[in-house]
């Protein structure tokens, strides 16, 4: 349905004293499903709001669709928003809620009625339209919110935390509805989270962001295998993050040294890097493993952490890895701290940067 909804923002910064957005620089295509990711206080909601024209900006420029609308107040940038807290007028009905745009931009009563039905039976919200937001659940109240947002066909949706305050049956359900609808309606939408599972389900790419700088952009898988910082690695649960020295082998593959142990990894780099080793790609066998993993250690666990479905188990080699198993696997080897144990993982599984 959209062929526009290019955002170009170039070089933006933003001075609120006691924070500030540094070096800003993204390019999101139309139709696109673009994430930003980070921790509380990294500065993702002060980016939403300044792309929306909420906040002024000291350097740089906004473009949609190769328009300037650095200046522009917030109705005229063809922005729909979505806040967490949903921000429903409380004392209008559902199908009030939703019209309100439309009836600002001077639709026509016939044309509010056949856009707010088309929407609400999208968003499958037709059944609430007499009701007034607080008497809907939370994952009500915020398809209304996207109705509300969407019906105004906007250039671009901006999503602020907009499944935070659900619970995790409705927010799985709506994560899901969020992907369908984008993907029907094709308008670009820019979605703010610290949620990693809820970027990658959602994402085309990311932005992870840290203390005001975007920090990487890529692929969720981009993100996810090869982080750029030790900060990346960290907030996408790597857990494994090793300081050592590179060198290539005289076989040809590239060689990490760390604690005395050398490790077997797919690399070009030589001298002091970091590595990282995601814990569901190491193997915990009770002996060798005759497999096509090119690194095995012997080890001990140190500790189990029991999470329910999965199980997060520290074996001291040294160094130290967090590998993470199913309960099944728990209790059929039969783990306990100070059991010796084997571990193993590919060469591909070591990221090198």
């Amino acid at each position: 349905m959209k062929n526009s909804g290019n955002v170009r923002v170039e070089d933006l910064w933003v001075d609120l004293e006691e924070f500030q957005l540094r070096r800003i620089n993204l390019r999101i295509k139309a139709g696109e499903y673009f994430v930003i990711l980070g921790p509380t206080g990294a500065g993702k909601t002060v980016l939403l709001e300044t792309i929306a024209g909420l906040f002024e900006h000291s350097q740089g420029r906004i473009l949609l669709d190769g328009e300037d609308v650095s200046l522009a107040p917030p109705e005229r940038r063809g922005v729909g928003f979505v806040y967490q807290d949903y921000a429903l007028f409380p004392h209008l009905s559902v199908a009030d809620n939703v019209a309100f745009g439309l009836k600002l931009r001077g639709v026509d009563g016939a044309g509010v009625g056949e856009r707010v039905n088309a929407m609400s039976e999208m968003l499958d919200i037709k059944h609430l339209l007499h009701r007034r937001p607080s008497t809907l659940s939370g994952g009500e109240q915020q398809r209304t919110a996207l109705a509300r947002a969407l019906v105004v066909e906007p250039r671009l949706l901006l999503l602020d935390e907009p499944l935070s305050a659900l619970d995790p049956e409705t927010r799985e359900g709506l994560r899901r509805e969020l992907g369908r609808v984008q993907r029907q309606l094709g308008t670009t939408t820019i979605h703010v989270t610290h949620d990693f599972e809820e970027a990658v389900a959602l994402g085309d790419r990311i932005a992870v962001m840290n203390e005001g700088l975007i920090v990487q952009v890529g692929s969720p898988e981009e993100i996810f295998r090869k982080p750029a910082s030790k900060f990346v690695a960290r907030f996408v649960g790597v857990r494994n993050i090793f300081t050592g020295i590179a060198r290539q082998g005289e076989d040809g593959h590239g060689m990490l040294s760390l604690d005395g142990v050398e490790f077997l990894v797919v690399t070009d780099l030589e001298g002091p890097v970091h590595g990282s080793v995601r814990p569901e790609d190491i193997l915990i066998s009770e002996g060798p493993l005759v497999s096509s993993a090119q690194n095995s250690f012997a080890g001990r666990v140190t500790s189990i952490a029991d999470r329910g479905a999965i199980v997060w188990v520290t074996v001291h080699v040294p160094p130290e890895f967090t590998c993470m198993i199913t309960r099944r696997s728990l209790e059929e080897m039969e783990l306990k701290e100070g059991t010796e144990v084997y571990i193993s993982f590919k060469t591909s599984a070591v990221h090198v940067f």
